[in-house]
């Protein structure tokens, strides 16, 4: 499925099959020659892959630090992450649910809390095959393909997050962030700082704010898609309105009636079939 309104920034094609893999959704990106510089990624529940092909994009993490092609980021991306330069760029986005992730990237998971991180930088010389074999391949469909197959292979060879944290992932993310986390602990039969710790280790960030995180993505959408903040914050769980602006100039830098103008979250429904994280 492609995308070409007048209205994008970017031109976007999404798989026509389903992904193999549960927790994992891919879309492809054509820049159209207008990006602005400095635009804003909004943060989101799920690691972020992002495959350059063609072109150039410089990324700027809360760090300071810059960063050239290809590039993963970790569950809300240290809260903000900027994209300073775009030059006439491809590539082929992956989110991955933080279960996923684990298998994917392995330990480096929990290491990607404040940064960015360049696959030059993680992968070393697979990264410059990965971008040259994605510009060689014809097609988008075989771009997906090929990348679902390489996921597939890396999971396949690698370790899998606890079954009790993966457990306690799908339970805050189905209650999209609501759930509090000592309920979350008595059900696994845990206690509080045994599943921040494990959780911690293995996904990144904690289970509050992780559930922090789902909670604000979950909200945001709903202000995208028209309804007023009053009751986003109530549908969301947020104690009142203030809470809800809080949480959305923590993680955006805006306020909840600006942050609907953002262009990512404008596509999302486009490029991820929103609403929904990736599950798994």
């Amino acid at each position: 499925m492609g995308a070409e309104t007048d209205d994008l920034l970017w031109d976007i094609v999404c798989p026509a099959r389903p992904i193999r893999m549960p927790g994992v959704t891919m879309a492809g990106f054509r820049d159209r020659g207008i990006t602005p510089p400095g635009l804003r990624l909004i943060p989101h529940p799920a690691v972020a892959l992002v495959l350059v092909f063609g072109g150039t994009i410089v990324v700027e993490d809360t760090t300071g630090r810059q960063q050239h092609g290809s590039f993963v980021t970790g569950l809300g991306f240290g809260e903000r992450l900027a994209a300073l330069r775009v030059d006439a760029f491809e590539c082929l986005q992956v989110r991955l649910s933080p279960v996923v992730a684990h298998a994917v990237l392995g330990g480096v998971v929990a290491d990607l809390d404040t940064t960015a991180v360049t696959l030059d930088d993680l992968w070393g010389r697979e990264s410059a095959r990965i971008s040259e074999r994605l510009g060689d391949l014809p097609s988008w469909a075989d771009r997906f393909a090929w990348v679902d197959a390489w996921l597939a292979r890396r999971c396949a060879a690698s370790s899998r997050v606890a079954p009790e944290v993966a457990w306690a992932w799908r339970r805050i993310d189905a209650s999209r962030g609501t759930v509090r986390i000592e309920r979350v602990a008595t059900e696994l039969g845990w206690s509080r700082r045994q599943l921040w710790s494990r959780f911690r280790s293995q996904v990144g960030l904690s289970p509050k704010r992780v559930a922090k995180l789902v909670r604000f993505d979950h909200a945001v959408h709903g202000l995208v898609a028209g309804q007023n903040a009053a009751g986003v914050a109530a549908d969301s769980g947020y104690t009142d309105q203030s809470h809800l602006h809080r949480d959305v100039m923590a993680y955006t830098g805006l306020t909840p009636a600006t942050v609907v103008d953002e262009p990512f979250l404008a596509v999302d429904d486009i490029a991820w079939g929103w609403p929904g994280p990736v599950r798994k």
